[in-house]
Parts: C-alpha cells; structure tokens; sequence
C-alpha cells in the first residue's frame, strides 16, 4: 500500500514565520548544524534547501550579518580600549543606626588589547600584517646578485 506524501518539511520553512524563526537562530549565533537540528533535518538538508530556496539562505544571511557586526564591534572596541561606570550601592548605618544607601561611581578604564588589534590587523590588512611576509632582494639595477661564498678549513 502507497502512502500519499504531503508537501515536505521545507513548506514549513519557507513561511514568514519560519523564516523569522531560520533569522532568528542565526541572530543568536547558531550554526547551521545548530539550526538544522532545531528544525529537524540532517544539515545537508538544509544545504539542499539554500541551493533551492534562496528565501532560506537570504534568512540565514540576514541573521549572521546582525551577529556578525556586534561581534566585529566588540572586537573593536577591546583592540582600542574603553571606559565604563561602575555602580556600587553600598548600605551603610547612619548617626541614628538606621540603613542608609549610598551609590559609589566610578569611571574604570579596561586598556587596548593587543592581541585583539593583531587579530584586526591581519584580518583587515592581511598584506601588511599576516606573518609571512615576501621581500624580493635584487642587485645592483634590478638584477640577480651574485653571492661569493668561500669555505676555510
């Protein structure tokens, strides 16, 4: 006996909402094998679906490019350095005996990280900053040198 096979999983997918939810994963940080699990299919079904469905891929686009940023902004910041508030509250007893809230500020400072710059750089001037660098050495007018090399015993 032939069971009548309805549309596939993917019709569920393709909607507004399902799409909204596809973004939403992706917003959060989740992978597309994070992703796939979520919606119930093996991740080379979602693969499929990119190549058939650009809707899904423009869903899974547009939610890394939100992640993506602040991660980007993050880095950033850390490379340069920043300020922040810090807020206390501290309960202190008055002349009386009574609890008094006080609220303590202060400006703290967290310095550049260098480690974060060097990543930044070797990402956004990879021909200036990766960690191989290629110098050709030329003669005298553009020319191959020679190199005399005498061995003594």
């Amino acid at each position: 006996m032939s069971r009548k096979r309805g549309p596939g999983k993917y019709h569920d997918w393709i909607t507004k909402e399902g799409l909204l939810k596809i973004e939403g994963w992706a917003r959060d940080g989740l992978t597309d094998e994070q992703i796939s699990h979520n919606i119930g299919i093996h991740p080379s079904t979602l693969y499929e679906w990119q190549k058939k469905y650009p809707e899904i891929t423009e869903a899974l686009k547009k939610g890394k490019e939100v992640i993506d940023r602040q991660v980007e902004n993050a880095l950033l910041k850390r490379a340069l350095g920043y300020k922040y508030e810090e807020v206390r509250q501290i309960i202190e007893k008055d002349e009386r005996g009574k609890d008094r809230k006080r609220i303590e500020k202060t400006i703290k400072q967290v310095i550049p990280d260098t480690t974060a710059q060097i990543f930044w750089l070797k990402n956004r001037k990879p021909a200036e900053w990766r960690d191989k660098q290629e110098i050709d050495i030329a003669g005298k007018d553009g020319k191959p040198f020679e190199v005399n090399i005498k061995v003594v015993d």
